[in-house]
């Protein structure tokens, strides 16, 4: 049944799409990140299901007038620098061949950032854009969220199987990412049920990461929270807020949660901690002996022969920084840290240009927030691999797009109706004409 359910909602949308190719990139959006397909036991375990979705998406590019390019940004201008630096390491790196299905793997996602780019152009498109990627993973906050309170934190939380998110730490990092980006869909809410449901779902999302055992999910907690209190206008309740947030939570975590938070001081003891600085150090010394890094994984046998410091086992970055350092030298450290601090510019220009304007309002909330969820990216990835996932290229493209409609004034020209209406799912009902009576009113009065 699960199986049956995936794949008419890929068959449907994948049709929809070769018409309007926008909901292809909703369609990818969804399976890239939220992986449905690995939660199912059947046929659409294996299926193409992504295939399908970048493919029908593509097919609709060509043929669709409601393009663009893509450059709509500075943002985007590091991004294709750092994508072309990517590739270039890839093939100068120690094993092009063993490193290609990463390659591959990773210029998909950015080839689809690109299309996405290309497509999306008026505020339905970013806002469905915003729940797609969003809702993808808090779906997955809301179950692991709810399996942590029921079983006490006992027992670890991870990610969809064969995704960047798989790993307990990385999952982690994603659903506080997350976080911010779902209080940015609550302040444009208008049912008070829905803004009530995400605000169980953001807690939920917390305790998710809280159940992962993850370290570096703590860290990127405590710094966004940080932001939380310093950007609030009401900085004593939200201090009250945050402070009874840690008083559930904390409490119910087991015992062997708080011995993995507590060497996080005594790392020097804690051999899993050793062995990551060891990693760190070998990417260091492979960037420094390789223009272009290591390729598209350093993690070779004979750079930790050659620089292992503390022993020689190979061993995952564990940093987004030292990951993209050793992978693809300083140049690519370089223009992965310029895209990233172009993309937080951006959010704050939204923050201050727009929060003015009654009909971008929603701009400045997304600025704000994706700030929030940057700041929580970079003190959570200092401490995991997670370089190449969706979600914070996803952020890029709604700060990018939400600018661009702000400077051009998107609201003059965007189409009316509702989103369902304009994506063809509802029929669009003409306004009503006025009456005899209402004409000759207005007649008189004008």
């Amino acid at each position: 049944m699960r199986d049956l359910l995936i794949l008419a909602i890929v068959a449907v949308a994948a049709l929809l799409a070769l018409r309007r190719p926008w909901i292809g990139v909703m369609l990818w959006t969804w399976l890239s990140i939220m992986n449905p397909h690995r939660y199912a036991w059947g046929i659409a375990y294996t299926a193409p299901v992504a295939m399908v979705a970048a493919l029908v998406t593509l097919i609709g590019l060509l043929f669709t007038r409601e393009r663009s390019h893509p450059f709509k940004g500075a943002p985007v201008w590091w991004f294709l620098a750092f994508a072309v630096w990517v590739t270039l390491s890839w093939l100068f790196g120690v094993d092009p061949v063993g490193d290609y299905p990463q390659w591959d793997k990773v210029m998909k996602i950015y080839l689809m950032t690109f299309v996405a780019l290309m497509l999306l152009d008026n505020r339905h498109h970013i806002m469905a854009f915003a729940w797609v990627t969003v809702g993808s993973l808090a779906l997955l906050g809301l179950k692991g969220g709810l399996f942590t309170v029921l079983t006490g934190g006992s027992h670890r939380v991870w990610g969809p199987i064969d995704s960047f998110i798989y790993d307990n730490n990385a999952f982690a990092l994603a659903l506080i990412v997350t976080i911010p980006l779902l209080h940015f869909l609550q302040m444009q809410a208008q049912s008070r049920w829905l803004r009530h449901g995400l605000t169980l779902t953001m807690l939920l999302c917390a305790a998710a990461a809280a159940g992962s055992h993850s370290r570096g999910a703590l860290l990127a907690m405590i710094a966004m929270g940080a932001v939380f209190w310093w950007r609030s206008e009401k900085k004593g309740l939200m201090g009250v807020l945050i402070a009874f947030v840690a008083l559930i939570m904390l409490p119910m975590m087991p015992q062997e949660w708080w011995d993995r938070m507590a060497t996080i001081s005594e790392y020097q003891e804690d051999e899993s901690a050793m062995g990551r600085i060891n990693g760190w150090i070998v990417a260091f010394e492979v960037a420094r002996a390789h223009f272009f890094g290591g390729g598209m994984s350093y993690q070779h046998q004979h750079f930790f022969d050659l620089y292992g410091t503390y022993n020689n086992f190979v061993i995952a970055a564990h940093s987004i920084y030292f990951q993209i350092l050793g992978n693809h030298g300083f140049g690519g450290l370089f223009l992965y840290l310029a895209m990233w601090l172009s993309t937080y510019r951006s959010a704050s220009w939204l923050r201050r240009n727009a929060r003015d304007l009654p009909q971008a309002r929603w701009a400045a909330d997304l600025g704000a927030m994706v700030q929030v969820a940057l700041i929580g990216f970079a003190a959570g990835g200092a401490f995991l691999s997670l370089s190449y996932f969706d979600l914070p290229y996803n952020m890029l493209v709604m700060v990018v797009l939400a600018r661009r409609w702000v400077e051009t004034r998107g609201w003059e020209r965007d189409p009316p109706g509702t989103l369902l209406e304009y994506a063809g799912l509802r029929r669009r009902v003409p306004p009503a004409p006025a009456s005899p009576a209402g004409t000759a009113a207005r007649s008189r009065t004008s």
